[in-house]
């Protein structure tokens, strides 16, 4: 029993891909989640459109930005920009202080300011909101204590794209993005493995066809029943939650495309580096599922995450694409809004593709 015993840790201790599992995965996902998991925001990019030009106003916007919840993204200079403003797709709130902002309250005790925010993501709204609301009451006991408790300072709020703030705004663009990455990725990284399992691998690499015709070959069926999910998909949150499309159909389905090729060209990547359908499973798995939630921002801003955190969540595919599929189903942007996300899921699909026909040629040879 002994030596059994000491034989099963000798056999654990060489098998890498085991260790992996048992002490990588693990630390991985804990650190995920701990940093993952906070409910404060930090570095906010806002605009503010200051009608006033007073000694109150500016003295509200120096407080609003010296804290460290909020960082100035532009200056808007009339309410024309506000749209403007939204579309550019940066700012999470536009702040608008109404005309003789001082003089309303030292005469009257009383002025409007107006918070319009995205509410595209609607609990990361509601936080902005209640940041926001508190530092203006806190402003209000500053300039005028024997106030306190009662508002001087009236906030009028706007949530602009989800004016009830539905969750389904949130999850159905995430569970769009997570359900077309995973089941692609999965779906050809298994479909090669079980070629090499039933040995016909081996005849597809010495026969005439070439590396990029065996990818092809191995791609295209999928292209075309993952698109059909997306459509399923797309027509299911349409029809069941409620989800509006506002933006251009069709541009929706060729971002949809796009990103599916790349999905799949990934798992062609990731089959080349597993010899089982099991194994490749566990890789999609692994590798795509809990970094996809966690890391494309559509549950957890990547604001709110440590730099390194960040820069990994920066070179995962689904972040750009949940970027725009909000901007066209719930902003109604077009192209002009999207084409740097576009560009880079498209760089992502080139350099799977890349790397998956130099790991069939380097098996050939």
């Amino acid at each position: 029993m002994k030596n059994f015993i000491i034989k099963e840790f000798l056999q654990i201790f060489r098998d890498k891909r085991s260790l992996i599992i048992l002490f990588g995965i693990p630390i991985i996902q804990v650190l995920l989640f701990g940093f993952a998991l906070k409910n404060e925001i930090r570095d906010v990019p806002i605009a503010i459109l200051d009608n006033s030009k007073d000694l109150y106003s500016q003295q509200l916007i120096t407080k609003i930005l010296s804290s460290e919840y909020f960082i100035l993204e532009e200056n808007v200079q009339s309410e024309k920009a506000i749209e403007n403003a939204f579309r550019k797709g940066k700012i999470k709130q536009l702040i608008v202080i109404e005309n003789n902002f001082t003089e309303n309250l030292e005469r009257e005790n009383r002025a409007k300011i107006q918070l319009i925010l995205d509410a595209s993501d609607p609990n990361t709204a509601g936080m902005i909101n209640s940041y926001t609301s508190a530092i203006i009451s806190n402003f209000e006991r500053e300039i005028n204590p024997s106030f306190a408790g009662v508002p001087m300072i009236i906030p009028e709020t706007q949530m602009r794209y989800n004016p009830k703030l539905d969750s389904v705004f949130m999850f159905v663009p995430g569970v769009i993005t997570i359900v077309l990455m995973l089941v692609s990725a999965m779906m050809t990284s298994i479909s090669i493995a079980r070629e090499k399992e039933l040995g016909t691998m081996e005849v597809l690499l010495v026969s005439p066809i070439k590396p990029i015709q065996i990818i092809l070959g191995k791609v295209f069926p999928y292209v075309i029943l993952s698109f059909i999910s997306a459509l399923i998909i797309l027509g299911l949150a349409f029809t069941v939650f409620e989800m509006p499309i506002v933006g251009n159909i069709p541009l929706l389905l060729a971002e949809s495309l796009l990103f599916i090729i790349m999905a799949l060209s990934l798992g062609i990547f990731i089959s080349t580096a597993a010899n089982s359908q099991q194994v490749a499973m566990l890789l999609s798995m692994f590798a795509l599922l809990l970094p996809s939630i966690l890391l494309s921002g559509f549950i957890f801003p990547l604001k709110n995450m440590p730099d390194i955190i960040q820069y990994i969540g920066y070179a995962m595919p689904p972040k750009w694409f949940v970027i725009i599929i909000k901007n066209i189903m719930i902003k109604g942007n077009g192209i002009g809004s999207v084409w740097k996300e576009t560009l880079i899921i498209l760089g992502f699909t080139v350099f799977f593709i890349g790397l998956s026909i130099k790991k069939f040629k380097i098996r050939l040879e």
